[in-house]
């Protein structure tokens, strides 16, 4: 970790220091595509992989192409909002990108902080991947072929939710996720002790050992996209690259590593299934990778 003032990292995980302090506009974004992405769609609501509350998912599929047609991938997203902000109900963007390309979208919720910390929040993420993958041949997605996704604290999540074995009685099947795609994510979380983002997550030195996913067994870590805007702080770049390091030094396959231009730590994410941009083209090639690939 570079050694950091509590200034430089109040400022260096502030995104918004980076855009004039407001990002207010990209949340209404956020609720606006996703609001149009309900309009015209068959979707699943609410759908419950834990008994809580906040244990909800939405699920797009597309329509089905016949009896015997194979069933296609699901593009699973988790929301950021530095664990406290945010829901699945203004993380449905994505849906019209994927459908259109004949996969299946889910964008999942989860305890906020401070009423769970990030341990129980990654582990509610896995249950989440857990349930889907238990389900998919039911609700009309290959449960073999699940990519999850996230966004700053959601790539943290993400991240977590791709690292195997990372604890014994929340384990993930073989092969889930498939794939990753992780976007201005946050992979070590020392750096946020004591910083204004942790008066609701209460982070201890152990805490961030155990949940920093670049502290943890990278060895079976799946094909992943690790990526960032240019429009961000140099903290987040450094971290990704840094992940992306760690995973390809553990044996497994190095991330695709880039930035993307012109995009910032909020408006990176409205890509993530727009063919045509950077970020979207490589999320839809890994997920027609997994589609193609040979049984």
């Amino acid at each position: 970790m570079t050694q950091l003032s509590l200034e430089d990292r109040e400022r260096e995980y502030s995104p918004s220091s980076c855009i004039g302090g407001d990002y207010a506009p990209f949340l209404r974004a956020y609720a606006d595509q996703s609001a149009a992405a309900l309009v015209g769609r068959a979707v699943q609501r609410d759908l419950p992989y834990g008994d809580k509350p906040t244990q909800r998912l939405d699920l797009f599929v597309p329509p089905a192409k016949g009896a015997d047609a194979p069933l296609p991938p699901l593009l699973v997203f988790i929301h950021g909002g530095y664990w406290q902000e945010l829901s699945k109900n203004s993380s449905l963007f994505g849906a019209p990108g994927a459908q259109g390309a004949g996969f299946a979208y889910a964008a999942i919720d989860y305890t906020l902080a401070p009423h769970a910390n990030i341990g129980a929040i990654a582990i509610e993420c896995r249950s989440a991947l857990r349930w889907l993958h238990a389900h998919g041949a039911a609700l009309g997605f290959d449960p073999s072929c699940i990519l999850v996704a996230g966004s700053s604290a959601g790539g943290h999540l993400a991240a977590m939710c791709c690292v195997r074995g990372w604890t014994e009685d929340h384990d993930l099947p073989a092969g889930l996720p498939a794939a990753g795609v992780l976007v201005s994510g946050v992979y070590e979380l020392e750096p946020l002790i004591g910083t204004s983002i942790d008066k609701a997550l209460s982070l201890t030195p152990r805490d961030a050992a155990m949940w920093s996913p670049i502290r943890l067994p990278l060895d079976k870590f799946p094909p992943t996209v690790v990526c960032w805007g240019e429009i961000e702080t140099d903290e987040f770049e450094r971290q990704s690259r840094a992940f992306a390091d760690a995973v390809a030094a553990a044996g497994g396959p190095r991330p695709e590593l880039f930035e993307v231009p012109a995009r910032n730590h909020f408006d990176v994410i409205l890509d993530l299934s727009v063919r045509g941009t950077l970020l979207g083209d490589a999320t839809l090639r890994r997920l027609e990778s997994l589609r193609d690939r040979t049984p």
